[in-house]
């Protein structure tokens, strides 16, 4: 390129290099022509640092340019005042690169910075949902500021060495253009070579390295840190019980208390003809110490998975996290302590439920502590609720169980699940049928009442024989399970022969209630019911007489209606020897231990002391009784002599029925292996109704009946009102021959058995019965 096209382009001129004015000084006053030749590289200032290929171009000499050029151009003067300015306008420029890399720099840290404080500053704001989003934002700003931080200490050590080799090359090229006056050209790319610094190494290039490498390893710290805390948060949320349950058609158990054992033991075994089942059970505990704590009952859960939350039935949310609106029943069991309060918080779990904007697929169920918020609950829940009253219904069945020693046993049998318990199926082709036939229509199961569809699906215990099905009516059994039992043929039976059945009349009684329970009201007024005319109730306990009258009178009873018993008053406690002694023990027909009021908290505390209560009165009886050993009318029992104190005790309890309320079913097996006294397992016999009733729904009627003053109960007959001894019958002509006077015989209990056989097997098979053989039967009330 000449001059006279570098003059002509401005932008080109700029990539001239001009030599320094002291060079032109010395070749003016050579003794050579002003026109000597000079060579010139033109040099682009762009491909300095960005064409590492670059080939310089084919230079002209001097004398071209020279040629070329003004006759001012060519005098030394301008000549020496055009290069210095040539040459300022150059370093401006370099000077000009060095600094715009170095502001953009600082721009992107600017920028960086700004960003990561405004990060900083939003993530004070945000709730605790995102805090792992603006933890992974504030890495990824961070490792921005890094990398510019390391690019920009980078570029300010590589422009520091540009600066100091362009320096050197400026000097380099100005000793060699005095010393090379005479010499025609030179290679500017050789010298620009000799300050590459892409190979050389220094302080700078390694701290920037190890900048770069400890950076680095920080974000990959602070991710794998970011990355382990979301994960151990996610475990403990789920380890808490905080997930939802995504499960449905389960078995929502709402509380904790005693009975969960029993309950849940009452829904494995249930759920065990379907392959397992699903329960969900939220308490205001920590998750961990539920799944302890059902881990350490001792029972097979047989394919049925327990989930526990922990959570309040009071909050809509929990609620949810339960899905208890895909439950199929609801359990809302009691607390433990006072009764109002119990009774409180329940019906404020019944206003949760119903609140529940989805709705609910499953009905619920209650367990209540006192029988006068039963009116309450219901008329909040409506038709969704089933109430079972705990108090009440072992109060009821302490009292059938005194008056028919035994009964307790056969009531353990038809609550739980584990042996035959109440179905209600429809079964279209028993329509038409008198309820006489369809008796003997179930070879696995025993008919006990009618479930009729023209009365609005009111359940009828114990129908007259000429009651015929009609269409939608279903059958209410007695089974061992839903799928075990179908109606066949009509099996040929021989006509019982008609024999009179007198049922014994009802005689006085003298009755002990020993302790004190919230709703003994209740109980007086039920024995009321059940017991003849002038018996006697006695009751011991330690509250004050005035005391007791205005309890009674608090809880709603009227003394002045009591028909059939009189109330006589005692003051002592019933685990001291003297107070016992005080009374007549040796003459009462039936002692009913109560669990105390003021130790039913604790199970223990509260069996313990019925226990002591039992062993002083069976112990005081048996050294009133003269003659002893001439009391035994059922031989020797178990493996303890009759000389023996428990053997003694034995004796003593043919003379009197004794029924402690036990809480804890471990004591259960202290008084089975004496069988000095009958028991009533009030927890677990509450559980297993709650568990019957959140199956099916239905069953609440019957019970409600059975326990009731009026309507349908169980009993236990003598074999001698059925039939003669030895005489030879099949059971379904027991059965027919105790349609005389229209009772269901549901089962037996040989002279010599233990236990009751509800619903038998090989009922149309003939056996020999003895008149001391006793039969189970449904039954109007007396």
């Amino acid at each position: 390129m000449s001059l006279d096209s570098a003059e002509a382009s401005p932008s080109s001129s700029r990539d001239w290099f001009f030599p320094s004015p002291s060079f032109i000084h010395s070749t003016s006053n050579s003794p050579q022509s002003p026109n000597y030749p000079r060579k010139f590289s033109t040099i682009p200032r762009h491909s300095r640092s960005s064409h590492t290929d670059w080939k310089p171009p084919k230079t002209s000499t001097f004398r071209s340019v020279s040629s070329s050029g003004s006759a001012a151009y060519g005098d030394p003067k301008y000549g020496r005042v055009r290069r210095r300015i040539e040459l300022r306008r150059r370093e401006k420029m370099a000077k000009q690169e060095k600094e715009d890399p170095v502001l953009e720099q600082k721009r992107d840290v600017s920028k960086a910075v700004s960003g990561v404080k405004t990060a900083i500053g939003e993530m004070g704001i945000r709730d605790f949902g995102q805090r792992v989003k603006i933890r992974w934002q504030m890495a990824s700003y961070i490792a921005i500021l890094i990398t510019a931080f390391g690019s920009l200490v980078h570029k300010n050590f590589s422009l520091h060495n540009q600066v100091i080799d362009l320096q050197d090359q400026i000097s380099t090229m100005n000793i060699r253009l005095q010393a090379c006056n005479t010499s025609d050209t030179f290679d500017t790319i050789s010298i620009l070579q000799e300050g590459n610094h892409a190979n050389s190494e220094g302080m700078g290039p390694r701290l920037v390295s190890v900048s770069i490498s400890f950076g680095g390893m920080l974000i990959f710290a602070m991710m794998l840190g970011l990355v382990s805390d979301a994960i151990s948060e996610k475990l403990d949320s789920l380890r808490k019980g905080r997930s939802e349950v995504v499960e449905q058609n389960h078995t929502l158990i709402l509380g904790w208390s005693d009975k969960l054992g029993s309950l849940l033991n009452q829904l494995v075994i249930a759920n065990e003809s379907l392959g397992g089942g699903i329960v969900v059970v939220m308490a205001e505990r920590d998750k961990e110490e539920m799944e302890l704590d059902i881990a350490k009952m001792e029972f097979d859960f047989r394919g049925t998975s327990v989930i526990c939350r922990s959570g309040s039935p009071l909050i809509l949310a929990d609620l949810k996290k339960v899905s208890v609106s895909k439950a199929r029943a609801i359990v809302v069991l009691a607390d433990d302590g006072n009764a109002d309060q119990s009774d409180a918080r329940a019906l404020r779990t019944v206003l949760s439920l119903t609140g529940v904007k989805e709705g609910l697929r499953g009905h619920i169920v209650v367990e209540l502590s006192d029988l006068d918020n039963e009116v309450l609950v219901k008329l909040v829940g409506g038709e969704l609720v089933e109430t079972v009253v705990a108090h009440d219904v072992i109060g009821r069945l302490m009292i059938q169980c005194a008056r028919q020693p035994g009964l307790a046993q056969i009531w353990e049998d038809i609550l739980g699940f584990e042996n035959c318990e109440f179905y209600i199926k429809r079964w279209p082709q028993l329509d038409g049928m008198q309820f006489e036939d369809v008796l003997i229509s179930f070879p696995d199961a025993i008919p006990c009442g009618v479930k009729v569809a023209s009365r609005g699906g009111k359940i009828i215990l114990n129908p007259e024989d000429s009651y015929v099905l009609q269409g939608g009516d279903e059958v209410l059994v007695i089974a061992e399970d839903d799928d075990t039992y179908a109606p066949g043929a009509l099996p040929m039976v021989n006509g019982a022969s008609f024999m009179h059945i007198a049922r014994p009349a009802r005689k006085p009684q003298k009755i002990l209630l020993c302790g004190w329970r919230r709703d003994v009201d209740d109980m007086i007024v039920v024995l009321d019911a059940f017991l003849a005319p002038g018996s006697e109730l006695w009751m011991f306990n330690e509250v004050v007489e005035s005391e007791r009258e205005r309890k009674l009178i608090d809880g709603g009873l009227d003394l002045s209606r009591l028909v059939n018993i009189t109330l006589v008053h005692r003051e002592g406690n019933a685990v001291i020897r003297r107070h016992l002694e005080s009374l007549p023990l040796e003459s009462f027909d039936s002692i009913l231990i109560l669990a105390d009021e003021s130790v039913e908290d604790s199970a223990i505390q509260a069996d313990s002391r019925s226990l002591a209560t039992l062993l002083l009165i069976r112990d005081i009886q048996a050294k009133r009784l003269p003659y002893r050993e001439a009391m035994v009318t059922r031989g020797q029992r178990g493996s303890f002599s009759r000389g023996s104190w428990i053997g003694e005790m034995q004796q003593a309890s043919d003379r009197s029925v004794i029924i402690s309320e036990i809480l804890d079913p471990r004591t259960k097996n202290l008084l089975s292996m004496s069988k000095i006294s009958d028991y009533v397992l009030s927890n677990e016999l509450v559980s297993m109704a709650l568990a019957m009733v959140a199956e099916d729904r239905q069953i609440n009627d019957v019970l409600e009946e059975l326990f009731a003053e009026e309507g349908n109960e169980l009993h236990i007959r003598l074999a001698e009102l059925y039939l003669h001894e030895g005489e030879e019958m099949s059971f379904y002509e027991v059965i027919l021959r105790a349609r005389q006077k229209r009772e269901i015989v549901i089962g037996y209990r040989l002279e010599n058995a233990e236990r009751a056989v509800i619903n038998p097997p090989n009922k149309n098979e003939r056996r020999r019965w003895s008149v001391k053989d006793v039969f189970v039967v449904i039954t109007e009330k007396e």
